[in-house]
């Protein structure tokens, strides 16, 4: 073991002595050399007397139970007495030493009679959730939710199906329509050219086979409400028109 140093501190009574010479030299504190500590305990009280340094009672009764502990160990009839004793003295250091970490936690925090103020812990959040619902409430809010699912969802084929199967109407086509019905009798009823469309694409297209034919000065829509009527110009009366025929 090191020498001890004469330059010594002051400690708070022997358990703090015994405690410094435990971590001073390193050693096991559930495996203290007994005789060891006792000549450097013995050693040190010595140099605190040489100092005028005042050695309390409790310091010398410290020293006369190191002195037993190491007497009946050296006696064979008293190894049991002796365990115990050893036991006894590494729990009194191990609790001292745990008062010694919780005072140095404690002693920046601002502590007193009546106070006690710590600095601020980060806690972990509690994401349980304690309020309570009727089932009803609980049905909504999980039908609102998977309708939200359900919108983001890709459309299914079946959505397309009225697009991609519906037949296509041109508006060519439906040019010659309307020239054909007006060939034959030069004016018609506005309405009568939508009463044979069997869909809205057919009307579309029929509408906008009218604003084509009108754009090109070929017909003319005249009245109003119900009383409309369409006429062909004189220039197209002339011969029935084609399906090849375009605006």
């Amino acid at each position: 073991m090191e020498s001890i140093s004469y330059k010594l501190p002051v400690f708070e009574g022997p358990l703090d002595l015994l405690l410094y010479l435990v971590q001073k030299n390193k050693l096991n504190i559930y495996d203290i050399p007994i005789a060891e500590v006792l000549e450097q305990y013995m050693e040190t009280i010595r140099q605190m007397q040489e100092v005028d340094m005042e050695v309390a009672t409790e310091f010398l009764d410290m020293a006369a139970r190191l002195v037993q502990i190491k007497s009946a160990m050296l006696l064979p009839k008293h190894e049991e007495e002796s365990e115990q004793l050893r036991r006894e003295l590494t729990g009194d250091l191990i609790e001292y030493q745990l008062c010694q970490q919780i005072a140095a936690k404690l002693g920046p925090m601002h502590i007193g009679f009546d106070v006690f103020v710590r600095e601020e812990e980060a806690l972990p959040p509690d994401h349980t959730y304690r309020r309570q619902h009727p089932p009803y409430v609980l049905c909504e809010a999980y039908l609102r939710a998977a309708g939200r699912g359900r919108r983001r969802l890709p459309p299914s084929p079946q959505a397309f199906r009225g697009i991609v199967s519906r037949k296509i109407v041109s508006v060519s086509s439906k040019i010659v329509y309307v020239l054909r019905k007006l060939y034959r009798s030069n004016t018609v009823d506005y309405q009568s050219l939508f009463t044979e469309s069997r869909n809205r694409s057919e009307m579309v297209a029929t509408f906008l086979a009218l604003l084509e034919l009108v754009k090109g000065k070929r017909i003319s829509v005249d009245g109003e409400g119900k009383n409309v009527r369409v006429t062909m110009l004189a220039r197209d009366a002339k011969e029935e028109p084609t399906e090849e025929e375009t605006v």
